[in-house]
């Protein structure tokens, strides 16, 4: 049976690792052709010096039954995305969703530190890294998106509106990247709206990314020996978990009703079924208010 996407064509900015590969997997394995970027490839690898790279990530992609592309791109360089978008359109004539996933961030900034103490070049970077990218790609890749009607764009980010909106995000920097997302999705609503598209922004919960898994000495198969030392590391998810979500709101025929609105991976599973890969439905954000913050006891009883 054809998948939901089937014949749909996708660009996930940002695929490499973590989320953006699990996103990738996920359209894949809804049919579509998905287009997949980022710095690192079997031949060069980033600032990240991390192995994924972005031909395992067209490889997983066709494995779970769309067909991969992976193309090196650095989204901080205009001419190397309106060279993306040109060859999308050569190659599908289309475009019909659109992830902007770019972050790039993890070491650029440090944990409660103020503005004033903060390395200002590694700041700046980060927001460059995490917003101009951003720009830059919905600039050169929204034409191709609006030529048919229908068109769908995730801005991917940590945190939803309402609990960025109350809550201080590690530093100036960070909080900074991640709400300008959030108002990215709210601004491009207003303007693909009218046109035929629809925009929102999207945060997975505490994600079992790889970057994560090597920080706790710890694998997939038995990221729970980790909770001996991170307690509230058991209300995560897989990549996947975020990948269903988008794959879902892509596969919606009236996905045009949540413009311009903020979601997480666990609020959209019970919306629309999915599970993550353990058939599980982790809500993070829910546990991040009514567990975690208030500093009590882990315990995800309730929440997964």
């Amino acid at each position: 049976m054809p998948g939901p996407l089937e014949g749909k064509v996708a660009l996930v900015a940002g695929a490499t690792r973590g989320a953006g590969r699990g996103i990738a997997v996920e359209l894949g394995a809804a049919g579509a052709t998905v287009y997949v970027t980022g710095r690192t490839t079997r031949d060069h690898r980033s600032e990240y010096d991390r192995p994924e790279t972005i031909e395992d990530t067209a490889d997983l992609v066709t494995e779970a039954g769309g067909r991969g592309v992976a193309v090196p791109t650095d989204h901080l360089d205009p001419a190397q995305v309106r060279t993306l978008v040109e060859r999308i359109d050569a190659e599908q004539g289309r475009l019909d969703v659109l992830v902007n996933d770019v972050w790039g961030g993890e070491h650029l900034f440090a944990w409660d530190t103020p503005l004033w103490e903060h390395d200002l070049d590694n700041g700046l970077r980060l927001l460059r890294l995490a917003v101009e990218t951003h720009a830059v790609t919905s600039h050169h890749a929204l034409p191709l998106l609006l030529r048919r009607p229908g068109g769908l764009v995730v801005e991917m980010t940590d945190g939803t509106a309402e609990y960025n909106r109350d809550t201080y995000r590690v530093n100036f920097f960070y909080d900074l990247a991640k709400a300008s997302v959030l108002r990215m999705a709210f601004a491009l609503a207003h303007e693909l709206g009218p046109r035929g598209a629809t925009a929102v922004a999207l945060t997975p919960g505490w994600l079992r990314s790889e970057m994560m898994l090597d920080n706790f000495g710890v694998r997939e198969e038995n990221w729970r020996d980790a909770l001996d030392r991170v307690p509230h590391f058991a209300i995560s998810e897989t990549p996947r978990y975020v990948g269903r979500a988008v794959a879902a709101l892509a596969a919606d025929p009236e996905v045009a009703r949540l413009n311009g609105q903020s979601f997480s991976s666990g609020g959209l599973a019970p919306v629309y079924g999915f599970t993550d890969l353990d058939g599980s439905r982790p809500d993070a954000w829910r546990y991040m208010v009514e567990v975690q913050d208030p500093g009590k006891p882990a315990d995800p009883t309730g929440y997964r």
